[in-house]
């Protein structure tokens, strides 16, 4: 089985930089839990989550920038059925994020993006997410300084299906086996990897088993947010999780084919020749 053509393909550039924003992003996280408490970091808690979504943003659009400036071959990066298909799987995704309307944790986008990412690849697949979660903000007009976090978990997540195995080594059920399974672990981990990145500035009102202590240890401290994760989110994103992989076991089928169908159809690889007249 011939496999599909990646719209946008990974390149060494884009590999690198793919590496460097998720450690950037990771620090952007977790960087309150590695902090020294007695270090000049400790005293600015306040001002870090506005820094990091000024930064972020910058960053994303370095990566995008990179994925898109073309192909090692010498085609073409994002042309002009490349963004036309992130577009309109942007302006789904986006819509669909509403429809749970936060009910829940409810939110039947994961699906979309879990299933677009496994037959894009990993490359289309951050660009999808990222721009997706912007989009999403801008139509329910959740944009602050969470918003970053958003977009490079989202990223995450679509990335990590398109690094899924081949389909051409798996198909059928057990393909929608392995999505759904992945869809609900993806779920759960993003929305305990966005608790991480306002859980260490909500000490007040917190009992002292849940919050976080800047004078104690990593490892008090991650017992701390795993017992806040357990105590608040949980009921959030279990249902999100059930429900990503619901809809990957009943509606997956068909959106794939249809997804491989439009790749094969737009010939993402194919030259492009100019003739006279």
């Amino acid at each position: 089985m011939k496999a599909l053509t990646r719209p946008v393909p990974l390149g060494l550039r884009s590999i690198v930089l793919l590496l460097l924003i998720t450690a950037i992003g990771a620090v952007a996280f977790g960087w309150p839990l590695l902090a020294d408490p007695s270090s000049a970091l400790a005293g600015h808690s306040t001002d870090a989550p506005w820094l990091f979504a000024l930064l972020m943003p910058l960053l994303l659009g370095v990566v995008i920038a990179q994925i898109s400036e073309g192909r090692s071959d010498g085609g073409a990066g994002l042309d002009a059925k490349s963004v036309a298909l992130l577009g309109v799987l942007a302006a789904a995704g986006a819509a669909l994020r509403p429809l749970g309307a936060g009910t829940a944790g409810l939110e039947p986008m994961f699906f979309l993006m879990v299933l677009a990412g496994r037959v894009l690849g990993p490359g289309f697949g951050f660009v999808l997410g990222s721009v997706t979660m912007f989009a999403s903000a801008l139509l329910t007009g959740g944009i602050g300084p969470w918003l970053p976090f958003q977009m490079l978990s989202m990223g995450w997540v679509c990335l990590g299906a398109g690094l899924l195995p081949g389909p051409a080594r798996l198909r059928g059920r057990g393909e929608l086996l392995l999505l759904a399974g992945y869809g609900a672990l993806a779920s759960v981990a993003y929305g305990t990897v966005m608790n991480l990145q306002f859980w260490p500035y909500l000490g007040v009102g917190l009992p002292p088993g849940l919050s976080f202590d800047a004078g104690a240890d990593l490892g008090t401290n991650l017992g701390h947010f795993l017992a806040y994760c357990l105590a608040t989110s949980l009921g959030w994103d279990l249902p999100r999780a059930v429900l990503t992989a619901v809809l990957c076991l009943t509606v997956g089928g068909p959106i794939l084919r249809a997804l491989r169908r439009s790749v094969r159809r737009a010939a993402f690889d194919a030259p492009v020749t100019f003739k006279d007249a």
